[in-house]
């Protein structure tokens, strides 16, 4: 009698890994998690069984993959830190694709981010086209998804926008704020990630959602929804990181980093494509008030803290 058919997430127990595994199981397919994170909580019992990446031993990471029909690629690094760095994330990633081909993997269905390119200073999104490039040579079947900024209960832009503004008498944007984002739901990008796991056809997915904003728009916006109203100033990008240097330094984390401000102000969140997602964040806002903003999410707690599960904002 022949067995289901086997699927891989990457970071299960984190962020946007854990909500395509809540896919998964609604759809009754079978899959394991690979992770930096083994003995963090698991929110799926018995259901999922962790492995660990292992990066540095390949047999290992080809036998963990053996039987796998599709992977869902989520790992990655935000920015670079003693804990962490980019060509850190890239050379893993690259260990991560030649073990799916070695094992048999049928399908790699890659988180990526819009316009990446492999010319530009920026290192995150020349790593991401290294990594996109690497997927497409690789001779694997493949779905690029390329979202802008992600949200949801556990995020961290949106909420941190928040905190800063119900903690803070002002909020600074950098320059003139008129650069844009088109930011997706979590689930929405969940489901795009699990439906193109489905498929065979090779396939580079702006994974976009359904409004667009200025960043003093998207400023405004949540400003006005979680109804707490602040002057919202134009100030210089050295003068934003500084002030962002300094908040993070306050609550042990990093704020912002200058090739944040940079890739923001380049408008490198934004593509001329039709919204892949249908959830609009000025609805979720509406439904989450309350909540959002109310404590600080840190990036680098969640890095150091490899047992507790990730918190809703």
């Amino acid at each position: 009698m022949p067995t289901k058919p086997l699927h891989a997430v990457t970071g299960a127990f984190g962020y946007s890994g854990k909500y395509i595994a809540y896919k998964l199981i609604t759809k009754g397919q079978l899959f394991i998690t690979l992770t930096n994170s083994p003995n963090r909580d698991n929110p799926f019992g018995d259901q999922v069984r962790a492995y660990p990446f292992n990066f540095d031993r390949l047999d290992l990471l080809v036998k963990t993959l053996q039987g796998v029909e599709v992977l869902y690629n989520t790992y990655w690094v935000r920015f670079n830190h003693p804990l962490f760095k980019h060509a850190e994330a890239i050379r893993n990633t690259l260990v991560l694709f030649e073990a799916a081909k070695k094992a048999g993997v049928q399908r790699v269905v890659h988180v990526s981010i819009t316009n990446p390119s492999e010319g530009s200073t920026l290192e995150y999104f020349s790593g991401k086209a290294r990594l996109e490039d690497a997927l497409i040579e690789s001779g694997l079947s493949y779905a690029i998804l390329r979202p802008t900024v992600i949200f949801g209960k556990e995020d961290i832009l949106i909420n941190n926008i928040a905190w800063t503004l119900r903690h803070l008498p002002v909020f600074g944007v950098f320059g003139d704020g008129m650069y844009r984002l088109q930011p997706i739901y979590v689930e929405d990008l969940a489901e795009l990630a699990v439906r193109y796991g489905a498929q065979r056809e090779n396939v580079i997915i702006d994974a976009i959602g359904p409004e667009t904003f200025t960043f003093r728009g998207l400023v405004e916006t949540i400003s006005r929804l979680i109804e707490v109203r602040r002057p919202i100033l134009s100030v210089s990008p050295g003068l934003a990181y500084a002030a962002g240097k300094l908040i993070g330094a306050l609550v042990g984390d990093v704020l912002i980093t200058q090739e944040e401000i940079e890739g923001l102000m380049a408008d490198l969140l934004y593509v001329d494509s039709p919204p892949a997602g249908t959830t609009k964040l000025t609805d979720w806002i509406k439904q989450n008030r309350a909540a959002l903003g109310r404590h600080y999410t840190s990036e680098l707690a969640r890095r150091r803290d490899r047992k507790e599960a990730y918190k809703s904002n």
